[in-house]
């Protein structure tokens, strides 16, 4: 679906809005699963469940690991589930998974339900939207991957705000069920009205002869890029988690920690924006080398700085590389192995940052609890950072040299 010219955002718009738009949406989308989402209405839920903030940070986490298997076995099938069809089953699993959650009496089918949640918002819902636009798209990838991404950041944006005016209008479940409401209608447009691609492979039955794909995990070239693909949301799980050890540290507000999240989510829009044009101008081999330098230099800098300025820079650098990641991460992918068995190769990528996500707090409150400060922390992650990247050149330089796809 493709064109073959290289085109700006405006034109790409114009030619393939149908097929960006539900990748776009896709995205939004899994914000319903999204930690900074059910964070908002974590004390209903507790209460609804009759459980303690303990008891839900337990389940949470351990929903949470069980998702990221389980996007290892769904994930691959969108590459042989025609887009349409795959996209439907994903949207009823989780509308399903709210309705249960926000109705059911019965607490294990509620914890059912929030699992549900997870992996089809947090897990498929985005891996839908990012593979949808990755293997679609070829000379104009990284602006079609830039444009779907910031579906994430327009829920981080949007989504609380709206949340903290209804609050005390309507009941947390009431909001839920409007947000379905909304989505289902802005679905039901989508699936109707646009031209939706063949899923690229075909699955074989048990006569015909395996189609064998590629073994990702048995390659040492993915275990070389994967960690500094996921070291942005390693570092970053551990600020969110513990920012307030952090002001602390640092000597900072609390306000300046709310203002600067706000602004993290608006500069992933010119990140993503940028790297998406760039990637289609200059290569994405050229920016997987460089998108993580305005977060390693975020990070000394705060150091340096310390106090509330602090703060900004870091959250103004996370979010300018974090807008970048994404296009990148996944033409990195579709470069190594290929547009065809993209789903099966993101579908890891999105279960180890699942994994990721969730081994990065422990680690670092047995830091803070033996003492140490939040500015050798940083230092630390600084290093890791120039580690994993170190780490990665070599299937860059792969990805380089392999035919564009």
């Amino acid at each position: 679906m493709d064109s073959e010219t290289r085109l700006g955002y405006s034109s790409l718009l114009r030619r393939h809005f149908g097929l960006i738009a539900a990748a776009w949406l896709a995205v939004f989308t899994g914000n319903l699963g999204q930690s900074f989402f059910i964070g908002l209405f974590q004390a209903d839920i507790s209460s609804h469940l009759d459980i303690t903030a303990g008891e839900f940070g337990s389940i949470y986490a351990a929903i949470t690991m069980i998702s990221g298997f389980l996007v290892m076995h769904f994930g691959p099938k969108i590459d042989w589930i025609a887009p349409r069809r795959y996209v439907l089953m994903v949207l009823f699993a989780l509308f399903i998974g709210v309705l249960m959650l926000t109705l059911s009496p019965w607490w294990g089918l509620a914890i059912f339900g929030l699992g549900l949640q997870r992996l089809c918002g947090q897990g498929l819902m985005t891996h839908f939207g990012s593979t949808l636009a990755g293997r679609e798209f070829s000379l104009n990838r990284g602006k079609a991957l830039g444009l779907v991404s910031l579906g994430m950041p327009s829920g981080e944006i949007i989504l609380p705000p709206t949340i903290a005016l209804l609050i005390g209008i309507l009941s947390w479940q009431q909001i839920w069920w409007g947000l379905l409401l909304i989505l289902a209608i802005l679905w039901g447009l989508l699936l109707l009205f646009v031209e939706w691609p063949d899923a690229p492979r075909k699955k074989k039955n048990k006569n015909e002869p395996h189609e064998k794909g590629p073994s990702p995990m048995r390659e040492r070239r993915f275990w070389m890029l994967i960690p500094m693909l996921m070291v942005l949301p390693i570092t970053l799980t551990g600020i969110f988690i513990y920012q307030a050890q952090m002001t602390e540290d640092l000597g900072a507000s609390a306000t300046a920690y709310a203002f600067a999240l706000t602004g993290l989510g608006l500069s992933r829009f010119p990140g993503a924006l940028l790297g998406g044009r760039w990637i289609d101008e200059f290569g994405v081999t050229t920016l997987a080398r460089l998108y993580l330098l305005p977060f390693a230099i975020a990070l000394l800098a705060a150091v340096l700085v310390s106090g509330n300025a602090a703060i900004w820079i870091i959250m103004l650098g996370a979010g300018m590389a974090l807008g970048m990641s994404s296009p990148i991460g996944d033409s990195l992918l579709v470069r190594l192995w290929g547009r065809e068995h993209l789903g099966q190769v993101r579908s890891l990528k999105s279960a180890f940052l699942v994994f990721s996500t969730g081994l990065a707090p422990a680690f670092l409150g047995f830091m803070i609890d033996a003492g140490v400060k939040f500015q050798s922390i940083l230092i630390g992650m600084l290093v890791l950072l120039i580690v994993f990247w170190l780490m990665a050149q070599g299937p860059i330089r792969e990805a380089h040299n392999s035919p564009a796809q």
